[in-house]
């Protein structure tokens, strides 16, 4: 307002700027002027008056009148006073044309003044004071809105001039809560700037019209955030949209249509209360309009062109989602509640955190749509990342390039949607290039309660919602006991959506009618919200009672409605009770068509490649662009392309060479590649150049992969935001879209992935096992002990490992299929590898597989440019496979039975052991062994290569701490794989209390009805043989049951009960529950000590450390 009123002031006053008066004499579309300036000409007897009007001489006199008039207004006459004073021209279009969101001066009424004369003061800080009240009701009126449906935080309203209680308080209108109109004043008449729509087709209105439409847009049961958006143009629509007269008005079919929708919201709770009432469900009780708010963006985004929505949720509210929203089977639904066994492999999860995936006929609109609900721990808004990249995915294939067809929708509890770090990374990938959905619509579930934790202690800001300012997303917030406006708000969401492709929220303000869970006591910590809930109407009662009284419908229709979806829920009740199995895969999010039919689940395609496909691809790859003469390349990176130009002459690759060779041919294949990470186009350590710049033109680059063949699939590679949670919960959801597809996501060190632990441990290592729903993502995390410092070293390979699901103590049977088998077994695989060829081989294995896997992949950093770390390109070409383990191809090798030591190894440290070998010249005594894929173990070649050096110590050698690295997973493994032979008999158990070494050898009795799953269990169940005391400990082994009665099932080569003292040496008493090995082979380590950090901070101490490491190792 201050801006404001100086400007008129100036316009007003003798202190106006001094180039006025010419600026004014070049508009000729004034006739006043042209009069008044002729006329003083003439009174001059200036001879200039017969030229043309905007001549020289004529624009010097007036500018000098103006100068004078400057100065003294009484020293020029009064004509020219009066002209200077009054104003009243119009801006030459050509010069000053009206701006945007401007009026000029004559527009305004200026309270009967008239002709020439000039405002008086009042009447300018009168409409300045309307303009500002305006601004104020859009800036502020969400402060004052009646938002709350339980009353607790409504504000109390202010009486104003004319008598009116008003919400509009000093937090709305601060300086200008003081400007008190008169009574009289409440008639008068104001002209509406052009940034407001109360008006409609009305230029003005009176003052207290002006007040009442404000209060009811802004200050009612909706609260706009929109006026810290940047552009003008968003925020004239969001204005236009709630402004206009009648824009809350529906028809009668419309009410019908809510009430039918919260009739159905209502009534699955009240079903499932009644039928599962001692059943944790986390229902919507309270915020019920949750659903018909979905279903109304829905129908609107369909109506503008939407084809497919993907949504993320919470517990809360997601059956009842399902049932209403996805219209999932009923059926399907009520099963979940048995507690039956399940039909297919796979753990399950509760059914409040199971997705689903659907294709249904939206009856609003009759167009069809995909609806899918992405299943989510209950790490709330862990879905959120992955829900984005599943969009983006589908938005990439559908060649969806602005989001047209496919939209999210991610739906937030309060309590998370401010506490949870996951959603302002995930909101700041929303206008990335390479990131973007291109607008998601976030629907707010406001309980105002977190858990037992009330909002003054859950948040800092006054809204749950204040994260979604930071991107200039528009905040909608509503009162969820009003439908209509509800409905209203949904519509413009989705037109907003559709009309920017940007983010909006929406922020359902209602309340939780039960505890945290259906059988939690919320009393405990809210006693005083929980009186006021008990006494509290639903929201379906309050609009049929609205209904009701306004004549829409009649009492009896409401309870037919109610009856009818009741009934409904009891047909698929009874047929629930039908089931005798639950089925995981009817709840699958991700669906991959055709992908599993008709082939071979235990074969691989092979992984190699022509020789002369692998030229190609290097010569492109080790090329400058096309235009290279106009195209600038950095010096340093033509060294590097002439480097690479040499080895694909040699026939050599080194890493970086490598993985290019692995991406082009899968994109000759057709095969999309998306490789996604902090700094990933050059690559952390500066090996990769996937995108070259030119050095004289800005945003100028070049990317060769992207240009490898014709018809080749698109390759993309995206330096990602500085965000390891979202990013790789973004591109797992990119990978669950479509398995024909290799998705990389790589971190900047390995020990970053630790902040994105929740995505590796809810989602990447347990989804196939909890939703049936497979990922070929492939982590790549660089990892390496070499002096850089504990937090750049290890990738916490260790963490991974743990979380392998492959049975330490148990040998699968042995077969040509024995890999393949541990691959569709294991929940992901884990690999470190030490060549460019074998990385090149088990990219290509991602997708050579007949199913999908997560890779994590220990990458290197010195390796990257080791002179030793390369491989030819018959390593890489037809008949070339990967390599699990890479045995020892020298003089110790070929000459196994001389050998006294060997060293197993993965990783980088390989090439220190060989270095340190050779200088000690023991390459005859000491073999060394790579397990290239840790996880699954490779139990088979472990025993060929300990079965080739009979007479040698066996060691396993790491750079990684004794309680890090693989150790503590190889350890158990090593010793099965040694003893594999050795059945464990039914008395090893009591063997080792007597403190006997004697064992009874059986034969392996696997056989095929062994791993079955139909067949008989061969034991009690673990708790009842926990508990049950076998009191015959002299019973014999070889009968199946003791004198006890307790069934005792003989033992193979599965070691899962006797799992201590791994190398107790043969003759050597086990302690309880141990096994004693008759072959006297152990594992022993070698590396550091045990540690709290992963490596140290002085180069001195790592050097130290290491060379002890190799001393030890490397010694007979």
């Amino acid at each position: 307002m201050h801006r404001a009123h100086t400007a008129f002031s100036l316009a007003l006053s003798p202190k106006a700027h001094k180039n006025f008066a010419t600026w004014l004499l070049k508009s000729t579309t004034n006739q006043q002027m042209v009069k008044a300036t002729a006329a003083a000409a003439v009174r001059t007897y200036n001879s200039a008056a017969a030229e043309p009007f905007a001549n020289g001489s004529t624009a010097s006199y007036v500018e000098e009148m103006y100068n004078a008039w400057l100065r003294d207004p009484t020293s020029v006459h009064t004509s020219w006073d009066a002209y200077f004073r009054s104003n009243s021209y119009t801006s030459p279009p050509n010069l000053a044309p009206v701006q945007a969101n401007t009026l000029p001066l004559t527009a305004f009424n200026f309270g009967g003044a008239v002709g020439g004369a000039a405002p008086d003061s009042k009447t300018i800080d009168d409409h300045l004071a309307v303009q500002a009240i305006i601004r104020s009701y859009q800036s502020r009126g969400h402060l004052a809105s009646d938002l709350d449906p339980l009353g607790i935080l409504t504000r109390e309203k202010t009486v104003c001039k004319d008598g009116l209680a008003r919400r509009a308080n000093e937090d709305v209108l601060r300086q200008h809560s003081g400007f008190l109109f008169g009574e009289q004043d409440m008639e008068r008449q104001f002209k509406l700037p052009s940034t407001t729509f109360i008006g409609g087709d009305e230029a003005s209105l009176p003052l207290k019209e002006i007040l009442n439409r404000l209060e009811n847009v802004y200050c009612n049961k909706i609260g706009v955030e929109f006026m810290f958006i940047n552009s003008l143009e968003q925020c004239n629509w969001i204005r236009k949209r709630f402004e206009t007269p009648g824009v809350l008005n529906f028809s009668p079919e419309e009410k019908r249509l809510i009430l039918a929708r919260l009739t159905r919201a209502t009534g699955f709770e009240a079903f499932l209360a009644k039928k599962y009432s001692s059943e944790k469900r986390f229902g919507l009780e309270g915020c019920e309009i949750m659903i018909p708010a979905l279903k109304e963006i829905i129908d609107v985004s369909t109506e503008l062109g939407v084809e497919s929505v993907i949504m993320g949720m919470p517990h809360r509210g997601r059956l009842n989602t399902l049932a209403n929203v996805c219209r999932k089977p009923l059926n399907q639904i009520f099963t979940q509640f048995a507690g039956l066994e399940a039909a297919d492999d796979g753990s399950g999860d509760v059914k409040y955190h199971l997705g689903t995936y659907i294709e249904r006929l939206n009856r609003v609109t009759n167009k069809n749509i995909r609806l899918a609900v992405v299943a989510n721990p209950s790490h709330l808004e862990a879905v959120d990342p992955v829900v984005q990249g599943k969009t983006r995915a589908e938005q990439f294939y559908r060649g969806d390039q602005e989001g047209k067809k496919v939209m999210s929708i991610l739906i937030h509890g309060d309590a998370a949607f401010c506490g949870q770090g996951v959603v302002y990374e995930t909101m700041h990938l929303s206008d990335l290039p390479d990131y973007t959905t291109h607008g998601t619509i976030h629907v707010v579930a406001n309980n105002q309660i977190g858990f037992t934790t009330d909002p003054r202690f859950s948040r800092s800001s006054p809204y749950c919602t204040d994260v979604a300012r930071v991107v200039n997303a528009p905040i909608f917030h509503v009162n969820a006991d009003d439908p209509e406006a509800v409905m209203h708000v949904c519509k413009v969401a989705a037109e907003w959506r559709a009309t920017f492709h940007k983010d909006c929220v929406i922020d359902l303000v209602g309340y939780r009618r039960n505890g945290h869970n259906e059988i939690d006591e919320p009393m405990f910590t809210q006693p005083l919200m929980y009186q006021k809930i008990r006494k509290h109407k639903n929201c379906l009662d309050l609009y049929a009672d609205k209904l009701i009284a306004e004549g829409t419908v009649t009492g009896e229709e409401v309870k037919s409605v109610a009856a009818k979806y009741e009934n409904i829920c009891e047909e698929a009740f009874a047929l629930a009770k039908t089931e005798t199995h639950v089925k995981y895969k009817d709840w699958l999010d991700s669906p991959w068509s055709g992908f599993f039919e008709g082939k071979d689940p235990l074969k691989v395609a092979p992984t190699g490649v022509k020789e002369e496909t692998l030229i190609h691809i290097g010569n492109r790859f080790s090329s400058p662009p096309p235009n290279a003469a106009e195209f600038v390349i950095h010096k340093g990176l033509l060294r590097v392309l002439a480097a690479r130009k040499t080895m694909v002459d040699e026939k050599i690759a080194d890493w970086a060479l490598g993985e290019a060779m692995a991406f082009g041919s899968l994109l000759k294949e057709g095969i999309h590649v998306r490789l996604s990470g902090q700094d990933v186009e050059r690559g952390t350590f500066s090996h990769r150049h996937h995108v070259l710049h030119h050095q004289l033109v800005d945003k100028a680059t070049y990317n060769s992969l992207q240009h490898m063949y014709p018809d080749q699939a698109p390759y993309s590679v995206s330096n990602s935001s500085l965000s390891e949670y979202a990013v790789l919960g973004f591109e797992h959801g990119y990978s669950m879209t479509n398995p024909n597809a290799l998705v990389l996501w790589e971190a900047q060190f390995g020990d970053f992935s630790n902040t994105a632990q929740s995505i590796i441990d809810q989602f990447i290592s347990s989804g196939q096992s909890k939703w049936v729903r497979q990922s070929g993502l492939v982590m790549l995390l660089p990892h390496g002990m070499e002096g850089m410092g504990p937090e750049h070293s290890s990738c916490r390979v260790e963490r991974f490992l743990q979380m392998s699901s492959d049975d330490p103590d148990y040998f699968p049977p042995e077969s040509d299929e024995f890999a393949i088998r541990q691959l569709h077994d294991i929940n992901w695989i884990v690999a470190n590898c030490t060549t460019p060829a074998n990385y090149y081989h088990i990219l290509r294995r991602q997708i050579a597989l007949p199913f999908r896997k997560p890779l994590i992949l220990c990458t290197p950093k010195s390796l990257l440019r080791h002179p030793e770390a390369k491989s030819p390109f018959s390593e890489m070409s037809e008949g070339s496979e990967f390599q699990r383990i890479i045995p020892d191809n020298g003089p110790a090798g070929q000459n196994p039975s001389n050998v006294k030591k060997v060293v197993f190894c993965t990783g980088r440290v390989y090439y220190d052991l060989t270095k340190t070998r050779t200088e000690k010249q023991l390459e005859s005594d000491i073999a060394i062994v790579r397990v290239e894929q840790v996880s699954p173990f490779p139990f088979d070649q472990v025993k060929e290569q300990a079965n080739l050096y009979k007479n040698a110590e066996l060691v396993w050698a790491q750079e990684e701490h004794k309680n890090q690295g693989c150790w503590t997973y190889v350890q158990p493994r090593f010793l099965t794989a040694l003893n594999h032979s050795r059945d464990v008999s039914q008395s090893d158990e009591q063997s080792s209390y007597s403190n006997t070494t004697n064992t009874t050898d059986h034969t392996n009795q696997v056989s095929a009805t062994d791993s079955d799953s139909n067949s008989e269990p061969k034991s009690k169940p673990w708790l009842s043989r926990m508990f049950t005391k076998d009191t015959d400990s002299g019973s014999d082994p070889a009968s199946p049951q003791g004198a006890s009665g307790d069934f005792n099932a003989a033992k193979h080569f599965d070691l899962k009960n006797v799992r201590h003292d791994f190398n107790r040496p043969a003759g050597v008493a086990a302690a309880p529950g141990g096994r004693i090995s008759k072959t006297g082979r152990k594992i022993s380590y070698v590396g550091r000590a045990c540690g709290a950090s992963t490596a140290t901070g002085s180069k001195a101490q790592h050097i130290r450390e290491l060379n002890a490491l190799l001393n030890d190792a490397i010694s007979t």
